[in-house]
């Protein structure tokens, strides 16, 4: 018996969502449904091979088999998957596999149209569902062993005896650690090992590179722009032993600018005569300089929020904000002229008090 795509069938990619599966199943069931083609044989076919498609892809632990086995289908069947076919996969289509409730038929558009549409068992599903799924579609729980085929052995147990066994596992021809064939060994896990590497926060915008020691043994470790500390990258299979190698991002303080993330903050300084009449000041980024309106009587604190001019985001698009707080540098030893000068001034000006003085 041939190999069935049932993503083909309902023609959706290997990577459809649950969502998209129902809805092609949808369609195609309604399009193909007898009552609809009025008796055509070959709608008939393809409306079974629809609901086929359905039943394997629309339960996750059926769809997660058919996914792992795929073309390794006729091993599996030889490995004694097809025992007790029959019964247990037909009885799920006897009746009609119902694809939108009810007992054995569904509402069409709008909800008052009905279909009717009733099977026999020997109309059920294909020899090769049947082959491939036997015992499997009624899961019982077995101590220690989770869910397994009624028939007795779990599917590692199956997998094991047609030489696949698990992810990542390898099975014993002569048999496992016990001797017991089939019994699968799973690899030794390779020790990993890290390093750290520092980085400015401008090698950290532009990206950069490192040479790292691991045991005596030096690599060169690429670092994406936007890293930030605790950022971790993996180099497969360049730890001693054949491990990975995990190489920390650690940024060093900059004078300048403080991270959060993405965001820069930093402050701005103001002279009086910025801040109490405005001006338009430059405003060094990580970028380059940028102007930036001062309004007249900003206030010392007031923080301006610089769009994109912060960090690039960590292997994503864009770049945050840089937010700048003004910090008022007011003169100092002023001359006796000067500070007659400033008393006429403040006389003259309605400041208002402060109303934290004596909190």
């Amino acid at each position: 018996m041939d190999y069935k795509d049932y993503y083909a069938v309902l023609g959706v990619p290997r990577t459809a969502s649950d969502k998209e599966i129902k809805k092609a199943f949808r369609k195609l069931a309604r399009e193909h449904h007898p009552d609809v083609k009025g008796g055509d044989a070959a709608a008939e076919r393809r409306f079974k091979e629809v609901n086929e498609a359905n039943a394997v892809l629309s339960d996750p632990d059926k769809r997660a088999l058919y996914d792992r086995l795929g073309n390794d289908w006729e091993a599996y069947a030889r490995a004694g998957a097809g025992a007790g076919a029959g019964t247990g996969a037909r009885a799920g289509a006897a009746g009609g596999a119902n694809p939108f409730g009810g007992a054995a038929g569904f509402g069409g558009p709008g909800g008052n149209v009905r279909y009717e549409f009733h099977t026999t068992d020997d109309a059920g599903f294909s020899d090769f569902f049947n082959a491939f799924f036997a015992g499997a579609s009624e899961p019982v729980e077995g101590p220690g062993r989770g869910r397994r085929p009624t028939g007795g052995a779990t599917f590692e147990d199956i997998l094991a005896g047609m030489g696949l066994g698990a992810a990542g596992a390898t099975t014993s021809p002569a048999g496992g650690r016990d001797g017991r064939p089939g019994t699968t060994t799973r690899p030794t896990r390779l020790p990993t090992a890290e390093a750290t590497a520092e980085v400015t926060l401008e090698e950290a915008y532009h990206g950069t590179s490192r040479l790292v020691d691991v045991e005596g043994k030096r690599l060169e470790v690429t670092i994406p722009r936007g890293a930030d500390t605790g950022t971790r990258i993996r180099l497969t299979g360049k730890a001693p032993g054949g491990g990975d190698l995990y190489v920390v991002v650690r940024q060093r303080p900059d004078l300048t600018f403080k991270r959060r993330g993405a965001d820069l903050e930093r402050e701005l300084p103001l002279t009086l005569e910025e801040a109490l009449l405005g001006a338009q000041v430059k405003v060094r980024t990580p970028k380059g300089r940028v102007a930036l309106t001062i309004p007249a009587g900003t206030q010392p604190g007031r923080v301006f929020r610089l769009t994109g001019q912060g960090m690039p985001r960590f292997r994503a698009d864009g770049y945050g904000d840089l937010y700048a707080k003004a910090r008022v540098i007011l003169p100092s030893d002023l001359s006796e002229e000067a500070r007659e000068a400033a008393g006429t001034f403040l006389k003259l000006t309605n400041q208002p008090e402060p109303t934290t003085r004596e909190s």
